[in-house]
């Protein structure tokens, strides 16, 4: 494949990838607001949010989330000498993961009560016995998640993107639609006619959105990716030996006990808040999903996307065809993120007003979430560099330089979370965790350019200078407005916070366009390419 030809099918799953994000993102939004209307920051909703840390940790011990990263290289290679050999160790790695997950999930689940203590120091003993509720209900999506990365990792090698592009739209509803259905099901009496007694009236508060959970992975994750795979073919049997095992745990085992910063920064909001007040989970949590909104739209589809390119090509030898993949992948998301970032920091009190104000999230709770939003944009322009870069160094079958270094910061970051955040609030805890973000990402760019050369990363840093000296000027214009309107109209709420967002994203747009043409056309051209290719 040309390189022009490789560019195009990356842009196209990138395409496709990005559309999912958005959905995917506005339905996580939407589930989000609900939750914040019902419940607002603080009791349940802090309650929610912590109960994830058990299950998320389960994930990253089994490198759930890497194994596409993990799996793709090798079977690529073993379908390419042996169709049928590759089958056996695709149902080798398949049986060892459902095996696994299940194991360390029953266990979890037995051990509840004492772990959710151990996740959040600062609950007390009633909120505790509560969190271990949802952590049980919630524990089971991890078997389904693991399982079905095994076989979504099959479809990403296929170039099938659609089915893992659905997969988050199925998960995000059916958190939403049992989050709101059980509570009113568990109320009517036909429906208890059918259940036991000693289940009458358990699905009150948010327990409803942790059935969702559950049944969501099952669905999304598990379920749809399977179905369509079976359509292209699929062998799995129970097979527990295979020579490339070795490969795949020596490959795997950096991913599953470097416990790096970047996986572990969500945990840390809710660990760490769960010590700094109450409501500090859920304003943490709530300013994280905006901040991730532009990382998850431009990095996540780049990152995602550009992975089986960049193992293809270097499968081939051509270095240099992956050095070009990889800064075209780097420039067109950190052109992007930059100004993207920053409009979003300016007007951050009119998002947080227009997503999640109402109900029981007051304007108090909009005012505390903002500052804690713009902390942690600060550092989506590092979180699309490491995204992307680290694929590079996995295409390169290296996972321990990642995962060493990001242990090595998380264990740096952890008494500075202890001793100094936590006591001091909320904007602490998001202050290192912003700045662990940008330092790992820093460290590992270090190392690259030091082995790999500065090739790839060739004028990213002028290029993000001037994406960020073309947006100041906007962002400043845009704070400003925004900020007077929220402040000076006095119309219902959400309607003072859409025009305050429209008006500071049109004053910066006006602004930053003309600069950008001027002194960084490098920014636009991925768009406009992509609206040329489009008319």
């Amino acid at each position: 494949m040309s390189l022009l030809g490789t560019r195009q099918s990356m842009g196209a799953a990138a395409l496709l990838l990005a559309a999912s994000t958005v959905l995917s993102r506005v339905m996580g939004l939407v589930r989000d607001k609900i939750i914040s209307w019902q419940f607002g920051a603080g009791g349940e909703a802090d309650l929610y949010f912590a109960a994830f840390v058990l299950p998320d940790a389960i994930n990253y011990l089994l490198a759930g989330g890497f194994m596409s990263i993990t799996i793709i290289p090798l079977l690529t290679r073993r379908f390419q000498e042996d169709a049928a050999d590759a089958w056996r160790f695709f149902s080798c790695v398949f049986c060892w993961m459902a095996a696994a997950s299940l194991a360390l999930t029953l266990a979890a689940m037995c051990a509840a009560p004492w772990l959710a203590r151990l996740t959040a120091p600062g609950f007390t003993p009633e909120q505790c016995q509560r969190l271990a509720l949802f952590m049980r209900i919630i524990l089971p999506a991890q078997v389904f998640f693991l399982c079905g990365a095994c076989v979504t990792a099959l479809l990403f090698m296929r170039r099938q993107f659609r089915v893992p592009a659905l997969a988050p739209l199925v998960y995000n509803g059916s958190i939403i639609a049992l989050g709101l259905l059980l509570p009113w099901l568990d109320s009517l009496p036909w429906v208890r006619a059918l259940l036991p007694q000693s289940l009458w009236g358990r699905m009150d508060g948010m327990t409803g959105y942790c059935v969702g959970v559950t049944l969501g992975a099952a669905l999304g994750a598990f379920a749809l990716p399977l179905r369509v795979a079976a359509k292209g073919g699929l062998w799995i049997a129970p097979v527990w030996r295979h020579p490339l095992m070795g490969t795949f745990l020596l490959t795997a085992l950096p991913l599953m006990l470097g416990q790096t910063i970047m996986m572990l920064d969500e945990q840390f909001l809710r660990v760490f808040g769960s010590m700094a007040g109450e409501g500090a989970v859920s304003l943490l949590n709530y300013a994280r999903r905006i901040a991730q909104v532009p990382v998850g739209l431009v990095g996540q589809a780049a990152a995602v996307a550009s992975y089986p390119f960049l193992v293809s090509l270097l499968a081939q030898g051509d270095a240099q065809r992956f050095d070009q993949t990889l800064h075209a992948a780097l420039r067109a998301s950190l052109g992007l993120i930059i100004p993207c970032a920053l409009c979003m920091a300016a007007t951050a009190w009119p998002i947080l007003g227009l997503i999640f104000e109402g109900g029981r999230f007051g304007p108090a709770q909009t005012l505390a979430a903002a500052p804690l939003t713009r902390i942690m944009l600060a550092s989506a322009p590092f979180w699309i560099l490491y995204m992307v870069l680290v694929r590079a160094y996995y295409a390169h079958a290296d996972t321990l330089t990642p995962a060493v270094t990001g242990t090595a910061m998380t264990l740096l970051c952890l008494p500075v979370y202890f001793f100094w955040a936590a006591p001091r609030g909320a904007w602490a805890i998001a202050t290192v965790s912003a700045a662990s973000v940008s330092l790992y990402t820093l460290w590992l760019t270090a190392i690259w350019i030091r082995r790999q050369g500065s090739g790839a990363l060739t004028g990213l840093a002028g290029l993000g200078l001037r994406a960020t000296l073309c947006s100041l000027p906007g962002a400043a214009a845009a704070l400003l407005l925004s900020d007077a309107v929220q402040r000076g109209v006095h119309l219902p709420p959400p309607l003072t916070a859409a025009l305050a967002l429209a008006a500071g994203g049109c004053v910066f747009v006006v602004l930053f366009l003309p600069l950008a043409r001027l002194f960084a056309p490098g920014i636009l051209e991925p768009l406009t390419r992509r609206l040329r290719g489009a008319s």
